[in-house]
């Protein structure tokens, strides 16, 4: 199966930027719908942004559209989500997750494989 390792995340001030990087091993990776999700304890897991396996089709929740972009490598098997301009809003786990059959990109339930979050603050 697919596994997941975030990394990247930590602490950055209002307005700067941080690239989140999740890294996947298992097969049939090119194939995958890649996302980002993020969460904070006891609210909802969020969309923030997914990539389609075939197309490399991007779709961003309207909170992020403009400054975060969603990336891949397939040879490298490389997610990446590059956040600029970031708000203190922003702040919470941010997610990785893998689906092979998922049609709505934005929904969590349809993902197969999930990578264990990195936490993202940002400070005003």
């Amino acid at each position: 199966q697919v596994q997941l390792v975030e990394s990247g995340g930590g602490l950055v001030q209002a307005g700067g930027s941080l690239r989140l990087s999740c890294a996947a091993s298992g097969p049939t990776f090119s194939t995958y719908t890649m996302a980002w999700f993020r969460q904070t304890p006891g609210k909802e897991r969020d969309f923030v942004a997914g990539i389609r396996g075939s197309t490399s089709s991007t779709y961003y929740a309207d909170s992020v559209k403009g400054r975060f972009t969603i990336s891949r490598d397939h040879a490298r098997n490389m997610v990446y989500l590059q956040m600029n301009s970031l708000k203190p809003e922003d702040t919470t786990v941010y997610y990785c997750a893998a689906g092979r059959f998922n049609v709505r990109i934005s929904d969590p339930g349809v993902y197969d494989f999930w990578g264990q979050g990195t936490q993202v603050t940002v400070y005003s």
